[in-house]
């Protein structure tokens, strides 16, 4: 089993980091964006994927 690199374990985990915060911000910005459109039982359903 090949040892990895601390450039490349660094690497990945700076990608990972960058795709999880690319996700949040995505997910957080369309929540905005439809609770000020959507009515009430799309935003309860917003809110129970938010807690996802």
């Amino acid at each position: 089993m090949p040892q990895m690199s601390p450039l490349m374990w660094s690497t990945m985990m700076i990608l990972f980091s960058t795709m999880f915060i690319v996700f949040n911000s995505m997910i957080y910005f369309s929540f905005k964006n439809k609770k000020t459109t959507v009515k009430i039982n799309g935003s309860q359903s917003l809110t129970l994927n938010w807690k996802w």
